[in-house]
């Protein structure tokens, strides 16, 4: 199989790269390289990427550029990860996740169907579900009241595959990520921050003064996640993918403890905009129909992180 992996400089959309190349299949990379975090991250992440992987270095908003790469190269599908994220930052940034997450996955579903590739998988959010009180989220549930613009972008993503679904005959899945993270992951996220923080022995804030649970997922087990969703073309179909588990924020960061050998200096603060208070993910859905089963506990999966960490910082 012939596969473009939109986002393949990120965090995500790297690591699926490498676990399809390892499988056997083709990948070309696409990626605007933005500065939205460290770049030289970016870089180091697609340098792990043989040589002979075509990265191009574009945006998806730039239809011309964008059909040039799917006349150029037959896809058989598109593994859509290239996104604006991050919820906090779409409070003071609100065009860039229209720009990037709205009208730049509309114009890549109008480079499928102008170039007659109709298998979509597009990574979404567990955002999307807001502060849904009934938990475990379910895909079923509307997810029509999102609290922050990231997830109203992604959630409207969905929809607008969805309308290519129904049009055009697009298979389609939307993969529902809870709170993925691991080696090679992303500045803005919390585990860099605590791991950082802790190491350099200074305090870390914990907002909703400290009442958070997340639904922390591994790399790994979000990869083969969406491998998974590959290999089952279905019609239309959303899934969650997460650990399956909610636990305390604090779990997390005592985690983070153990693998540095060093305590937290805690400051609480209030709930910040934007943010959930809770994220739990049933995945009985994407475990019966792809095979979908995590395997990766948070005290290993944030110990690989930790090593990984100190590794690439030099810490």
């Amino acid at each position: 199989m012939r596969y473009l992996v939109t986002g393949g400089a990120g965090f995500i959309g790297n690591a699926l790269a490498l676990r399809l190349l390892a499988l056997g299949h083709s990948v070309v990379v696409v990626d605007n390289f933005n500065d939205y975090y460290e770049v030289g991250l970016k870089e180091a992440r697609v340098a792990r990427l043989p040589k002979e992987v075509p990265v191009i270095r574009l945006s998806i908003t730039a239809a011309a550029a964008l059909d040039e790469v799917f006349a150029a190269h037959k896809f058989d599908a598109v593994c859509h990860l290239a996104a604006q994220a991050g919820v906090r930052y779409s409070l003071d940034h609100p065009a860039e996740y229209i720009d990037s997450n709205y009208l730049g996955t509309f114009t890549l579903l109008e480079a499928m169907r102008k170039h007659d590739v109709k298998w979509f998988v597009f990574a979404s959010t567990s955002s999307v579900y807001g502060e849904e009180k009934e938990v475990p989220f379910v895909e079923t549930s509307a997810a029509d009241r999102p609290v922050s613009l990231y997830a109203a972008t992604k959630r409207a993503g969905e929809l607008l595959a969805h309308t290519y679904y129904h049009l055009h005959g697009f298979k389609v899945t939307n993969l529902r990520f809870f709170t993925v993270y691991g080696p090679w992951g992303r500045p803005d996220m919390a585990i860099y921050t605590f791991t950082d923080k802790i190491l350099r022995g200074e305090p870390i804030t914990l907002y909703n003064n400290g009442q958070m649970h997340r639904d922390f997922t591994y790399i790994v087990d979000i990869v083969e996640g969406i491998v998974a969703a590959l290999a089952h073309a279905a019609n239309f179909a959303t899934y969650n993918l997460g650990r399956g588990q909610s636990i305390p924020l604090m779990d997390f960061v005592q985690a983070i403890e153990i693998a540095t050998g060093k305590e937290a200096q805690i400051e609480y603060a209030p709930l910040q905009p934007g943010d959930v208070t809770q994220t739990y993910a049933d995945i009985s859905a994407a475990t019966r129909d792809l095979g979908y089963t995590p395997k990766t506990s948070v005290v290993t999966g944030v110990a690989e992180y930790v090593n990984w960490f100190r590794e690439y910082y030099q810490r």
